[in-house]
């Protein structure tokens, strides 16, 4: 009886009514919205999504749509939002024209995007679109413009090393030459325990007597916002410090090594104070012997051998001369006997019968 009145007294949880029709509505029209999107992205694809080029560079975009728009406008834009963005260049040549970007419509072979002389301003994002009545399709690619890497730098110097002027201690300019890249920032630095330690940052490097009082090994490191390389290590061997007449020598790749020693040598010793009374006469006497004559250059067997093919070529010459001479009086002989049967046969009496 007790649990009997205990479960009539109970009370009971009461949920509220909820109306799912709101919530199949919304899924509704987010289903017809992916539809919507699926077939627009079927009706125009391209084969890229992104691009990544230089600076001065160029990139075509190939696309594929419907041949039910075949006779529709297509357009390149740029802008974040599809519905704000600038028409630079359309298909039939109404909107915008440039001359750096091109589209062109191959009509069932594609659609194909091509842009010219690429700058760091023209990253972003672009469009390609197809008009179509109440809604255009269209397409979005992100262009990224990136500098050009650098390649690995030469060191020229302005003067030849060879004249040895920094013997006399004299200036000498290296350039640091970088031949591809854009945006590219220049440096010199000096081998240092621990760490290098940055001498200027521009491309000319003066060496002078002033900036070396010991051996230093430099290098040159070329650098932007996607690449770095340096330089094979320039060495400079100092002889004599000093600040005006120093005397150093400078070690570069592909250039001539130079010696400062017979420089300094030759510039340091003083004039001799003896003087030579007995004139020296010219030796006049020419040995006229070949095998004994000064050597030239050439070699005894190449001179020997260009004289042997002389003498065969004038011999054969000769005796092909006297073959033909040889062969022309038998053909003359033969021709004058030839002449005497005729002359005979003619002259002889013909027998009577």
């Amino acid at each position: 009886m007790h649990q009997q009145e205990a479960k009539r007294h109970r009370p009971t949880l009461q949920l509220p009514a909820v109306s799912v029709r709101p919530y199949f509505r919304e899924m509704r029209t987010l289903s017809l919205l992916l539809l919507l999107l699926l077939h627009a992205s079927l009706q125009l694809k391209c084969d890229k999504n992104t691009i990544t080029a230089h600076i001065g560079g160029e990139f075509l975009l190939s696309c594929s749509y419907d041949t039910q728009l075949l006779l529709s406008n297509k357009y390149w834009c740029q802008g974040e939002s599809k519905r704000t963005c600038k028409v630079l260049v359309d298909s039939e040549g109404k909107i915008g024209t440039s001359q750096w970007a091109h589209i062109i419509d191959a009509r069932r072979r594609g659609l194909f995007v091509r842009v010219l002389g690429l700058q760091r301003k023209d990253s972003g994002v672009y469009w390609v679109g197809i008009d179509k009545p109440y809604a255009d399709i269209m397409t979005s690619v992100n262009v990224v413009v990136t500098e050009v890497p650098v390649s690995k730098p030469q060191l020229r110097p302005l003067i030849s090393l060879m004249e040895a002027s920094t013997c006399q201690g004299g200036p000498v300019t290296v350039r640091c030459v970088c031949s591809r890249g854009s945006g590219v920032r220049y440096a010199w630095y000096r081998h240092t325990h621990p760490e290098d330690v940055l001498l200027q940052s521009s491309a000319d490097l003066q060496l002078t007597c002033v900036s070396l009082q010991e051996d230093a090994q430099l290098y040159c490191s070329v650098s932007n916002a996607v690449s770095s390389e340096r330089s094979e290590t320039l060495r400079v061997t100092v002889i004599t410090p000093a600040h005006t007449l120093c005397s150093y020598v400078v070690h570069m790749q592909d250039q001539a090594v130079y010696d400062c020693t017979v420089s300094t040598t030759a510039r340091t010793t003083p004039p001799t104070t003896c003087h030579t009374t007995e004139e020296i006469q010219p030796d006049n006497h020419t040995e006229t012997h070949p095998f004994l004559r000064a050597f030239t250059g050439v070699p005894l067997w190449y001179t020997m051998l260009r004289w042997g093919s002389f003498a065969s070529l004038v011999i054969f010459i000769c005796v092909f001369i006297t073959c033909a001479n040889v062969t022309d009086k038998h053909a003359r002989k033969r021709r004058r006997r030839r002449r005497r049967r005729r002359d005979g046969i003619r002259g002889r009496p013909k027998s009577a019968c």
